[in-house]
């Protein structure tokens, strides 16, 4: 082969000199892989900017609080603190006050511990307890949710104790001498009696669970059982005399039935016989205001010699509504009072005091019947009759 011709073989076509290449425009690929990198590198620097802003914010949600402080407390605690619960206090309150007796860092520890456990939350109760110092939160959470923990005087009044009872189970559970109460009670301002109670005490003890203050005195006391009674009654929608005379009836109502379905039957058993004077005349002989009268528990029924006793409570002899409650009502007796079933009951009697079992009647014939059951009962339980 030629010189010429070699040239002519290596660069193509008649043109003797080498051609220049033109530049390679970039493709389709290319270009998504450019875009894919500068995003990657504008996400980047925008992370690590917000990380910057809230980084901080997050760890003190988490673990550490400002300054990168821990939260929380190891535990176990040392010493020992006394705190206290608030009626109505929220998760917030109570976080707060936590952290301000130091018994736990941070109130975030605290509500943290509270909402991992929203039904345990709902069990902590009003009270003073005592805690030691730097605590855990979730260990001082699990300790505010066990009333047992209270270190308040605590006192349980059922329903139906007469005002001289109350005052007696105030006293073992406080310590306070049962007449501070019984002179407490007379004082109608001090314990926060209204007008329509005459200042008459009885039927104003509302019946409930209570924690007093150590060294609360005895007015104090009684006026937040007052002050209870007033809240409950005044959702009858009932004011002044009528509210009175619905008290009187609940104490009957509260001392002579403890079925639910029974209450409101009685009720409108003592407003018949209020509006008939049915039977003999008038008086209501209710056996729970002899009762009453002569300061005596304990039998299903009334003695002769208890029914003669000279008291305006004795509604054997007295016609009409005993002169104020004979007993401290729960709601569901007032409730009862307040909206009696419909029925012409005239008589009842609760023919086994051991279950409850009441039976009304309309007739005289028919509550003999009713009355020989209970004495058959009588019968076999001679030492409660």
């Amino acid at each position: 082969m030629t010189e010429q011709h070699l040239e002519h073989s290596i660069f193509g076509g008649d043109d003797q000199r080498p051609r220049r290449r033109r530049p390679r425009r970039p493709t389709r690929r290319a270009w998504r892989l450019l875009v894919l990198l500068l995003t990657i590198g504008l996400v980047a620097g925008a992370g690590a900017v917000a990380w910057g802003a809230v980084g901080p914010m997050v760890r003190s949600v988490t673990s550490l609080g400002g300054d990168d402080k821990p939260t929380d407390y190891p535990g176990p605690g040392t010493g020992s603190v006394t705190v206290t619960v608030e009626e109505g206090d929220s998760g917030e309150d109570i976080a707060s006050t936590l952290k301000d007796a130091g018994v736990v860092r941070t109130r975030t520890a605290y509500l943290q511990a509270s909402a991992a456990n929203p039904e345990a939350t709902a069990r902590i109760q009003p009270g003073t307890y005592a805690l030691r110092t730097e605590m855990q939160a979730v260990d001082a959470f699990t300790y505010l949710t066990d009333p047992a923990n209270r270190t308040n005087p605590s006192v349980t009044l059922p329903e139906g104790l007469w005002a001289s009872e109350t005052y007696a189970r105030l006293a073992k559970a406080t310590g306070t001498p049962v007449a501070d109460y019984a002179k407490a009670a007379k004082d109608a301002d001090a314990i926060g009696l209204p007008p329509e109670a005459k200042g008459n005490a009885e039927g104003w003890l509302f019946p409930s669970t209570y924690q007093f203050e150590e060294g609360e005195s005895a007015a104090d006391q009684l006026a937040t059982l007052v002050t209870r009674a007033k809240k409950e009654f005044a959702t009858t929608g009932l004011t002044g005399k009528k509210l009175e005379r619905t008290l009187v009836i609940a104490s009957i109502v509260e001392a002579e039935v403890n079925r639910p379905v029974d209450r409101a039957k009685v009720a409108r058993v003592i407003e018949n016989r209020l509006a008939t004077g049915k039977p003999a005349g008038g008086p209501l002989q209710m056996d729970s205001t002899v009762h009453f009268a002569v300061r005596e528990r304990g039998r299903a029924g009334t003695t002769p010699a208890q029914r003669a006793s000279d008291s305006p409570y004795n509604t054997y002899r007295v016609a009409g509504l005993p002169p104020g409650p004979i007993g401290n009502p729960g709601m569901a007796s007032v409730k009862a009072a307040a909206d009696p079933a419909a029925g012409s009951w005239i008589f009842f009697v609760t023919v086994d005091p051991d279950t409850g079992e009441t039976k009304f009647a309309t007739t005289q014939a028919e509550h003999e019947r009713n009355v020989a059951e209970f004495q058959r009962w009588c019968s076999a339980n001679p030492d409660a009759c």
